[in-house]
């Protein structure tokens, strides 16, 4: 998860709760009133390891680099750091494929000399992802069997091969080879100077491909990579030999831009004429590509489901391997497979029963091609790059969804059945102060039951859980801090008493303090352990109580 931008969990239904109203008492799971939560002696992480496990915080490197009260806070408090976004593949990953690890290094450094533990975060998730990388990892390599029907010289490698001036009235159109700087790729190009606007005339400079086959009611698809000296310039394609068909203008910028037309030939013969007369510029033309729109269609078809699947295999195995093994013997235990399971009923999280918000970018379902093994190839590859890490599975929501309690808990049968070795399973536990008890509770005794380790991960209590847009109080009323508390403490108390002391591996809350978590929202909730200027709430007053036993 992403401690600024996470995607909105789902809303509980039917929520009735009057928070607005300065100090009226409104009783929240039995709190009608402030409740005995003074005491904030000691540390949560001192208290903790005495109860035979780590107390952590979610935490992002530009506080931890240069925020003194915050890292005071998170090392007084703190025995284990989960990076929020730094070790996530989006913030790794670049665009061509390479990995960039140098924050991520800088901020593990940086928790070493402080003595905290680091917990890897996360290593297959559908969100963060680098989406332009992985789609063309995805997409790569279809195209490459259907032949460019403009034949040779689609480069211009050599010079004017298979390309005619038609009209200049004063352009100069010239077909340069050899300048590898200016061309799109290789080393050809054609350049045209146009230092006349022949407005509404852009057929008065015009070059001509030569002539293909082609079959009169079928489409094909007319692409090249143009840029212009100065910005706004315009150009168009148009067809030939005769029976013309136009492409609108397209203004062109100074970057290097891909332009596509599709036509329906009505010719067995046709040719393509670049028309760039409208506006005076320097125009370069490079890599044009021809090609039959069914053959392309069925050539992507053909492009088995397996091969697409060994492709983004390749790459979840490269990704895991590098981050890993960079990290082997140093960080302990990963979160290798995240959010697996879909809301509502709890399926295998895929692209079909998985809402995405407008505008979130940069989402991959991995399930999508490597099917419901996608988990299983993930643990089996994180198990070889460090074979003494500690490997988990991470979710949210289990303690409102039974049936997503109960399918991850099948889904982790079915892949340790299959030879995961799956250590522990993190429950995220992102509710509010109207989360249910019972539910709670439920949700800890089956992830219990598994016999395997547990972990708090990603803990954290909304005060405003209708998500009201005047909620902003300051101070907020006590009653309302004294609810966050005694949630916060029954989370506590239900993590001590349902699961054994042997499963328990720890528990994390995701963020330090209100202002920086993702659920701030400029001052509508307030979820967290510390206020705004890192003074201890009830609710860290709460958390102290439980793992007091009080």
């Amino acid at each position: 998860m992403n401690l600024n931008i996470k995607t909105s969990l789902a809303a509980t239904a039917s929520i009735v709760l009057l928070l607005a109203v300065g100090c009226k008492k409104e009783p929240v799971n039995g709190i009608t009133n402030t409740g005995n939560y003074s005491d904030t002696s000691g540390s949560i992480k001192s208290v903790a390891s005495g109860n035979g496990f780590a107390f952590g915080l979610a935490a992002d490197y530009s506080s931890m680099n240069g925020n003194s009260a915050y890292i005071s806070t998170v090392q007084r408090e703190a025995s284990s750091i989960t990076f929020g976004n730094e070790l996530k593949y989006g913030s790794v990953v670049q665009n061509d494929g390479s990995f960039n690890f140098a924050t991520a290094d800088n901020f593990y450094n940086l928790c070493a000399n402080a003595n905290l533990q680091v917990f890897g975060h996360t290593l297959v998730w559908y969100q963060q992802q680098n989406a332009t990388y992985l789609n063309a990892i995805v997409g790569g390599g279809s195209s490459t069997s259907v032949p460019n029907l403009i034949g040779n010289n689609a480069g211009f490698e050599s010079g004017s091969l298979n390309w005619s001036i038609y009209n200049t009235n004063g352009a100069t159109i010239t077909f340069v080879t050899g300048d590898a700087a200016n061309a799109h790729s290789g080393n050809g190009y054609m350049k045209v100077v146009n230092p006349t606007a022949q407005t509404g005339n852009q057929w008065k400079v015009q070059v001509s491909s030569a002539t293909f086959t082609t079959t009169p009611g079928k489409q094909y698809t007319i692409s090249y990579w143009v840029k212009a000296a100065s910005a706004g310039g315009s150009i168009r394609l148009s067809t030939g030999p005769s029976a013309a068909q136009y492409q609108g203008d397209q203004t062109i910028g100074t970057a290097w831009q891909q332009v596509s037309w599709t036509i329906t030939a009505t010719l067995s013969s046709t040719s393509f004429l670049f028309d760039m007369g409208q506006v005076a510029n320097t125009y370069y033309i490079d890599d044009v590509n021809v090609v039959d729109v069914a053959a392309a269609n069925a050539a992507a078809a053909a492009a088995s489901a397996s091969a697409v699947a060994n492709r983004v295999d390749s790459v979840m195995k490269l990704w895991i391997n590098a981050a890993v093994g960079r990290y082997a013997g140093k960080i302990k235990a990963w979160d290798v497979v995240n959010e697996p399971m879909a809301d509502g009923s709890g399926a295998l999280r895929v692209s079909t029963n998985t809402s995405v918000a407008p505008g979130t970018t940069n989402v991959f379902f991995w399930s999508d091609y490597m099917g419901r093994d996608y988990a299983l190839k993930a643990f089996q590859y994180a198990k070889a790059a460090d074979p003494n890490a500690l490997l988990f599975i991470n979710d949210y929501n289990l303690e409102s969804n039974s049936a997503k309690v109960d399918s991850l808990v099948a889904y982790i049968t079915y892949l340790k059945g299959k030879g995961a070795q799956i250590d522990g399973i993190g429950t995220q536990l992102h509710t509010s102060i109207i989360g249910s008890y019972a539910g709670i509770d439920v949700m800890f005794q089956k992830l219990a039951a598994t016999g395997l380790k547990i972990r708090i991960s990603e803990l954290d209590v909304k005060i405003n859980p209708a998500n009201k847009s005047n909620f902003s109080q300051v101070p907020v009323p006590a009653t309302i801090l004294a609810s966050q508390a005694d949630m916060y403490k029954y989370i506590v108390n239900s993590y001590m008493k349902n699961v054994p002391a042997a499963q328990r591996y720890g528990i994390t809350v995701w963020g330090v303090n209100d202002n920086t978590s993702w659920l701030y929202n400029k001052g509508q909730d307030y979820p967290l352990l510390f206020d705004s200027t890192f003074k201890r709430k009830p609710a860290y007053s709460g958390v102290l109580q439980a793992l007091k036993g009080q």
